[in-house]
């Protein structure tokens, strides 16, 4: 079932695609798997999906070490920085930088693995009191100094958008961070390339995608709804 599940996401992901004009290659499906055991993540993994996100740095370590290493792990969720220690030798990328303080310590534990690890900068975009993130109007200057920063490379943004019933209501959201990559990229600020948009999730991954995601993080629609006991 989970596989059938994962099929019909993929195939929505296609038309998403060719609706917007896009090939599909330009766009990654992380198989977002936080509370779900391995088990299930397993049976994702042989439809040869590799790229899975999590949100707490302990559970991802522990999937890590049980699972296979050619998995791409995704940090999605708010990070720590005392918990940054865990996963810096270990995840392909974090989406959810949102300060100086935790840029520091990510570059800091990345230098002591001899890495450069790929981050994107959380905005919060619909200005919820609820959500981290940075407001679009101080992302640019949060990306500079972040970008001096060695040990770390800044490779786009991310952003949630509200929970909405109807997901073209986040179709301004997701333009609005697209329009905001664009303007920072035009600024070719060193050690800032803005080639990821981390935007869209299972209610509204097909606008995101429309609008210039590159990166999906979609966990519902595969796994089913979230568990809370692991």
């Amino acid at each position: 079932m989970l596989q059938d599940n994962y099929y019909q996401v993929e195939d929505r992901v296609k038309k998403a695609c060719l609706r917007a004009g896009r090939d599909r290659k330009e766009v990654t499906l992380i198989a977002v798997s936080k509370t779900k055991p391995v088990s299930m993540l397993e049976e994702i993994y042989e439809t040869g999906e590799r790229d899975f996100g999590e949100n707490k740095a302990q559970e991802l370590k522990m999937k890590y070490e049980n699972m296979a290493k050619d998995i791409r792990w995704h940090m999605i969720g708010h990070l720590q920085t005392n918990k940054v220690k865990y996963i810096a030798d270990k995840v392909a990328m974090i989406h959810s930088v949102d300060s100086v303080r935790l840029a520091e310590v990510i570059s800091r534990e990345a230098g002591k693995h001899d890495r450069v690890l790929p981050v994107l900068i959380e905005v919060n975009v619909a200005e919820e009191e609820s959500k981290f993130g940075v407001r679009v109007q101080d992302a640019e200057a949060l990306i500079r100094q972040i970008a001096e920063l060695p040990n770390i490379h800044v490779n786009g943004l991310m952003t949630i958008a509200p929970f909405v019933d109807d997901p073209g209501e986040n179709r301004l959201v997701f333009r609005k961070l697209k329009e905001l990559s664009v303007d920072i990229a035009s600024k070719n600020i060193n050690n800032v390339s803005m080639i990821d948009l981390s935007m869209g999730m299972t209610g509204d991954f097909e606008v995101a995608i429309e609008e210039g995601a590159t990166l999906v993080r979609v966990g519902t629609a595969i796994f089913g709804a979230r568990e809370y006991n692991i």
